[in-house]
This record gives C-alpha cells, sequence and structure tokens, in this order.
C-alpha cells in the first residue's frame, strides 16, 4: 500500500499525544494514592542503573530513551539456544533479520537499518561489546552469555560512542571479576538434538588480581531434510563455541586494570533459500509448504571464527579520572549457499520445485580482517554543579572479501571469484558536560568532530557469464562531520522525571564492490540526522511498578540504501534525499502482587522515504510490483514507501508468577510474548515480498530452591507453532525464508 506523504505524521503525533496525556494523568494519580493500610512495603524493584552516558547512573535520570533487560528474562528467551536475533521484537522500536543465519545480524532501531550482506556492509546500529564497537557485520553476532547488563539507547549516540550511530546503539558488558568466588553452570537439551551448556567461574587470586572464566557450547543437529539427496536430516544443524577469560588487576582504589580475552567459532550450514514457497499474487505459502523439507542441488554450510582481546585502564588522578580502552578483534568466515533455492533448471530438468529460470550457487569469505580501536577519555570528579567527559577515539580496520560463484549444474566447480579490499581509518574528539541548573533542572551537551577515511579496490579474475576480467576498481571516499546532543531533566515530582532530546546523527560513506555479477563500484554519501524526543521517566507506587514513555520524530538526509538484488542479481548503494520517522515507545514493569510481575514494551514506527526522483530496479522473479513506474526506464519509484524491516508496531510482554515452597524455595511460571507487525522484505513494494504479522511465544515452567542457586524448569520456544515468511531472494523466482519451528526442552542451572 503506498503511503500518502506525512499523513503519518498527524496521525501517530494524535496517537502519542493521547497516550501522553493519560500516563501524565495516570502519574500524578500514582503519586498521591496513598497506600492501602495491609498494602506490603517489602516487595519493590530494583534500581536500575545503565552506563548510556558512559558512567553509572540511574536509567530515570538519563534523558535517552533505553530499554534494559534482566538476566531471568534473558535467561528465558536464550534457553532455545537462539543467537542475538532472539532480541528482535523483544524490546520497543528494534527489528532484527539476516539471510547468513547465526553468523550475521542485521539490526534496526526505530526503522533505520540495512538490508545490505555484504561483508563490509555499514550499519546505523552500532553494538557496542565490552566498550569495544564491533564495527564489521560478523562481529556483531557474538554470542550472550555471563553478561552483567544489555541496554538498548535508541536516536542518535555519536556523541559518546564509537561511528556510525545515527539509528542508536546495543550495549552488552561482561560480568567482571571480582574477589568473590563464584560461578554458574546451565545445561539444557530439547528437540532436534539441541543441548546448550553455559558456565562460568571467577574470584580472587589475590588481594589485587581477580579472574572470571565463562563459556558456552551450543549445537543442534539437523533437522531439515534435502529430499534430492539421500541422508535423511541434512540441513539447518549448527555447532557453537564461545568462551571469555578476563584477569582485574585493582592494587588499589584508585587504578585498576581489566584485560578479556575472547573467542568464537560456529560450524552449520548456511541459510536456507527455499524456491517458489510464496504464492503468486499474496506472501501466502504455496499449498503444500513443508518447513522440515526442501529440495536443492547446490552445496550449504557455514564455518565463522573470531576472537579479540581489550585492555580497560583507570586512573584516578584526582580532580579527573583518565580511562583507557583499547581493543583488538579479527573474523575469519565462509558461507555457500544454495541462492534458487531448488534443483536443475528449466532448461536442464528435472527441476523445481517450480520454476528454475537458471542455477545460482555462491559463497562470500572473510580471508583476512583486524579491527583496531583506541580511546582516551577524561572524566571529572565532583566539580559540584558542573561535570564533563572528553576524550579521543582512533579506529582502523583492514578488510579483504572473496566472492565466489559455482556452476550447480557442472557439480559444484568454481565459475566465478572477484575480491574486494577496504582499509578504513576514523578518528574523533568528543566532550560532553552535565550542569545542574536547580533542584529540578539537569541540563547535558555534547560534541563530536568525526574524520573517516576509506581506500577500496576491487578485482574480478573469473565470471560466470564469460566476461572480461575487470579491475582494479577504486573508491577513496573521505569526509567530515561534527555531530552533538542537547538535552535537558525536569523532575516533574519524587522520582518522575520528565526529559527532552534533541541529537544530530552521521554515517560516514559507504562502498559497495560485488563484482562477480556486475561490473562497477557503487559508493554511497555521508548520512546525517536530526532527531528530536521527548519523554518521561517514573517510579510509580512506592516503587513497585516503573515507566518509560518517549515520542520521537527524526529526519536523515542523504539516507543510505541498498537496492539488493532485482533482476540483474547486483547490489547498488544509492542516497535519498530524506526520510521521516516519528512514532513513540512504552516501557512498563510492575509487581501486580508479591507473586506476580509483569513487563510491557511497546513501540510505534510510521517511516517514510521522501524522494520523487528516487526509482530501483524491482524483482527479477516474477513478482507483483505495486510502486508506479520510474523517471528511469526499467526502475519502479519507491518515494513514500516505508523503510524495509520496519515494522509499525512492535510490542513484547512477559509474566511470572512464583507460588512459595517452603524457605528458599519456589514454583514458577514465566511466559514471553514478542510480536512485530508486517514488513516490507525491499525497498519496492510488492504482493509477495513481505511478510505477515509475527507473534512467538515461550514459555518456562520450573522449581528453583537453595534460594535460587538450584532450578530445574521445562522451556518451550515459539509454543504456538507460528510459521510466517521473515524474508527473500527476489532476483530469480519467489523464494523465501521463514522463522525457527517450536522446540521444547528442559534445563538445569546451579549457582554456586
Amino acid at each position: 500500500m503506498r503511503h500518502r506523504p506525512r499523513q503519518f505524521a498527524v496521525r501517530s503525533s494524535a496517537i502519542a499525544i493521547a497516550v501522553t496525556t493519560a500516563l501524565l494523568a495516570g502519574v500524578a494519580v500514582a503519586q498521591d494514592t496513598p497506600k492501602a493500610e495491609d498494602e506490603d512495603d517489602t516487595a519493590q524493584l530494583d534500581v536500575v542503573t545503565v552506563t548510556a552516558q558512559r558512567r553509572v547512573e540511574d536509567v530515570n535520570e538519563v534523558p535517552i530513551a533505553i530499554t534494559t533487560l534482566s538476566d531471568e528474562k534473558l535467561d528465558v528467551i536464550g534457553s532455545g539456544g537462539d543467537d542475538i536475533r532472539v532480541l528482535s521484537g523483544r524490546l520497543p522500536s528494534l527489528n532484527i533479520e539476516s539471510s547468513f543465519g547465526r553468523a550475521f545480524p542485521r539490526f534496526y532501531i526505530r526503522g533505520l537499518g540495512n538490508t545490505d550482506f555484504d561483508l563490509n556492509a555499514s550499519q546505523p546500529v552500532s553494538l557496542i561489546y565490552d566498550d569495544i564497537v564491533q564495527e564489521n557485520p560478523l562481529l556483531k553476532g557474538f554470542p550472550m552469555f555471563d553478561l552483567d547488563s544489555v541496554e538498548m539507547l535508541r536516536g542518535p549516540q555519536g556523541t559518546l560512542f564509537g561511528r556510525n550511530t545515527p539509528a542508536g546503539v546495543l550495549k552488552f558488558q561482561s560480568r567482571r571479576p571480582d574477589q568473590e568466588h563464584d560461578g554458574y553452570a546451565q545445561v539444557s537439551y530439547g528437540q532436534m538434538g539441541n543441548a546448550n551448556f553455559e558456565g562460568a567461574v571467577g574470584g580472587g587470586l589475590n588481594d589485587a588480581w581477580s579472574m572470571r572464566a565463562s563459556a558456552l557450547y551450543q549445537r543442534r543437529d539437523d533437522w531439515v531434510d534435502n529430499t534430492q539427496s539421500s541422508g535423511g536430516d541434512d540441513l539447518e544443524g549448527y555447532q557453537e563455541l564461545a568462551a571469555r577469560v578476563q584477569l582485574l588487576y585493582a592494587p588499589s582504589d584508585d587504578s585498576e586494570a581489566l584485560f578479556n580475552i575472547h573467542l568464537r567459532s560456529l560450524d552449520g550450514t548456511a541459510r536456507l533459500f527455499r524456491a517458489n514457497i510464496i504464492q503468486h499474487g499474496s506472501n501466502d505459502f504455496v499449498a503444500g509448504f513443508d518447513r522440515d523439507s526442501i529440495a536443492i542441488d547446490g552445496d550449504n554450510r557455514q564455518e565463522l571464527d573470531t576472537w579479540g582481546t581489550n585492555a580497560r585502564l583507570r586512573f584516578d588522578l584526582g580532580r579527573v579520572t583518565l580511562y583507557s580502552v583499547t581493543g583488538y578483534e579479527s573474523a575469519e568466515s565462509y558461507s555457500r549457499g544454495d541462492i534458487d533455492g531448488g534443483y536443475g533448471a528449466v532448461f536442464a530438468p528435472p527441476s523445481g520445485p517450480g520454476l528454475i529460470p537458471f542455477p545460482a550457487e555462491s559463497a562470500d569469505g572473510l580471508p583476512d580482517h583486524r579491527q583496531l580501536s583506541q580511546e582516551f577519555r577524561f572524566e571529572s570528579n565532583d566539580w559540584g554543579d558542573f561535570d564533563w567527559q572528553a576524550g579521543v577515539f582512533w579506529f582502523d580496520e583492514s578488510i579483504s572479501i572473496d566472492s565466489f560463484s559455482y556452476d550447480t549444474l557442472a557439480g559444484g566447480t568454481q565459475n566465478g571469484y572477484a575480491r574486494q579490499e577496504q582499509d578504513n581509518t576514523a578518528w574523533a574528539l568528543f566532550a560532553s558536560g552535565e550542569y545542574q541548573a536547580g533542584d529540578a533542572l539537569t541540563l547535558r551537551a555534547g560534541l563530536r568532530y568525526t574524520r573517516d577515511e576509506k581506500d577500496f579496490v576491487a578485482f574480478r579474475t573469473q565470471s560466470p557469464f564469460g566476461a572480461p576480467n575487470i579491475g582494479p576498481l577504486t573508491a577513496n571516499p573521505s569526509d567530515s562531520d561534527v555531530s552533538w546532543d542537547l538535552s535537558a531533566v525536569y523532575a516533574l515530582a519524587d522520582e518522575v522525571n520528565l526529559y527532552g532530546r534533541v541529537a544530530r546523527g552521521f554515517r560516514a560513506p559507504s562502498i559497495q564492490g560485488r563484482i562477480v555479477f556486475g561490473d562497477t563500484v557503487s559508493v554511497a554519501d555521508s548520512e546525517t540526522s536530526l532527531s528530536y524526543e521527548i519523554g518521561i521517566k517514573a517510579d510509580l507506587f512506592d516503587r513497585r511498578a516503573r515507566l518509560g514513555f518517549a515520542i520521537f520524530d527524526y529526519t536523515v538526509d542523504d539516507l543510505q540504501l541498498t537496492a539488493v538484488g532485482g533482476a540483474a542479481n547486483f547490489n547498488t548503494l544509492i542516497n535519498a534525499e530524506e526520510a521521516h520517522g516519528q512514532g513513540f515507545e512504552l516501557d512498563l514493569e510492575a509487581l501486580l502482587t508479591d507473586r506476580l510481575s509483569i513487563t510491557l514494551g511497546t513501540s510505534y514506527n510510521d517511516t517514510e522515504i521522501d524522494d520523487p526522483g528516487l526509482g530501483i530496479q524491482a524483482c527479477g522473479g516474477g513478482c507483483t510490483v505495486l510502486d508506479p513506474v520510474g523517471t528511469v526506464a526499467g526502475t519502479v519509484s519507491i518515494d513514500g514507501n516505508r523503510l524495509p524491516q520496519a515494522p509499525e508496531w512492535v510490542g513484547n510482554l512477559t509474566a511470572r508468577y512464583g507460588i512459595p515452597m517452603g524457605e528458599g524455595a519456589e514454583w514458577f511460571i514465566f511466559t514471553d510474548w514478542a510480536y512485530r507487525d508486517e514488513v516490507n522484505f525491499f525497498l519496492y513494494e510488492s504482493a509477495e515480498f513481505h511478510g505477515d504479522a509475527l507473534v512467538e511465544g515461550g514459555l518456562r515452567v520450573g522449581y528453583n530452591w537453595d534460594y535460587g542457586n538450584r532450578e530445574i524448569a521445562l522451556f518451550g520456544r515459539n509454543i504456538t507453532d507460528s510459521e510466517e515468511l521473515v524474508g527473500g531472494i527476489d532476483f530469480n523466482n519467489l523464494t523465501g525464508f521463514v522463522n525457527e519451528p517450536r522446540l521444547w526442552g528442559v534445563e538445569f542451572t546451579a549457582r554456586f
């Protein structure tokens, strides 16, 4: 359906104003309502602290829309061995998808993300793991285990964090070593041979040194039957190992050095593309579709190895504290898949399922990659009404990408090869300050200067179409920018804060050079964004409930987009003149009784591409395009379309009910549900290539004893066994891929 320009602004503003009015009224009532005489004073929500502004603060005092995840919720949603995509829909305004499976997540916050599947793709959502920016997409999928905190910061965060953060930041912090000797072990087993182990042990080595070692192992049997082979269950299995060792040297309260080394190894199958599973003229599955089987004749496998190390130092110098953060990351991968999703070809029968115009089998490899980063930051120590931070950041990345094509009909022999090489250097100066302007008003401001330079070269030495070799093709984009933010927090009442924020974001130029199937390199110019946000944060009913609500509006100039696939099967970077988005987000947590607790999150995001002259090539696989013809022959106009993979509504709900069973023991039931509205897979709109609304639920029923130190539970993921289209391949036929099936299992946890 075509969007009518800017009418969405009136609609979402009206909804947001109505919700805000209701929330303010509710807050006023909550603050004025006296407690019943018999109300239990003991049960309260814990204070949530975050490091969104690079220092530890109460989440209610930070003028940014932030959502955090509790330890229990993270354990529950991850119990089936899912990768980081399990967070999708479980935080307001967050969607995560991938055409690589576990290896390459693509993040979208408030509708802003990047559908590009190239291994040097730039994303506007930054992922920070233990204070180190994970820039390459393959680094962003590092497993979640033994974590101290998970935070999502929405809107531009470029003043204090890394680089390329106009949409927001996902921030993970591992549990630090300390002097206390403790640890845990968690093991589970479920259907499809799904086995998971997670554990950690740590404590003091002497008065100055402490350590913590953590590990994760996950595996699943192949469960999809390839009817073109004779092996039975052939695909969708995996085996993954991740580990982390940390050493903390803290000789005094004035200084410390935290050292970290981590690694990941993944061996499994690439994402399964399924030919002609979409009904022409709709996005329904064809009759007889079976998620447990596929018919492909190409190779399908995936290997990924990453490792990294970092050192985080702190020196208290009296009036200021100096921080140094040094990081190194490296990745190596190979992922090969049957892209046409079927067997044979119409000119080489037998073929199917459905029409296979030609076979397509390709692979991407990352043989060489390394990322270095360094930050020095000074932070003031209790300067009265004014506190500040300032520093310098440096980033250097070198990457080589191999792209292969294979002739499936000739037994999978290689018939195409190209290489991309890119060096990226960036540095920045930044500063931020906070001023206590009165008893109730706090003002903040931040400023950052960024310089980004890329040197890129690509060449092709083998073409699957018999075209001549090309290259070297070069590109050397660079840019400088000043990003900033201004915000204020006003204490409306005890435990109730209003805030407002305006921020400017920046993303450096991007390069795309997948020249196995094409002859040109594309470059997208820098994009900038301006975001406005107002919100309220409150602890209510004597801290038995917590509320966060935000209204936002943003405009992105020169938005970087990726025209994926199409008739030519060629990725091209483009810039749209503008894109707009606005909506609201709600986070609610409450203890309804001492036994029953809930969390509720929801968001409304309405996005629009605003560029009357922008057209792209549409699908080559027989889809029904809904967009008008573009101004250039062979293109369709995408002006007015929603951003791809940007659901309007996202919602999540959890509920936990506990039944005490004597001292230190409890039966409990925990359920969690995630919803995302329908999404377009590509920039153009079509009847076929979009996903319907997706609802997935989880359940955990268990018993814990020894004051929570022992627990056994039955768990289920996707308990309704919902089956939905979540992505597509649009250049050959009506090919798509689907969500994960239902899984039941049992889990035991011991803490010591």
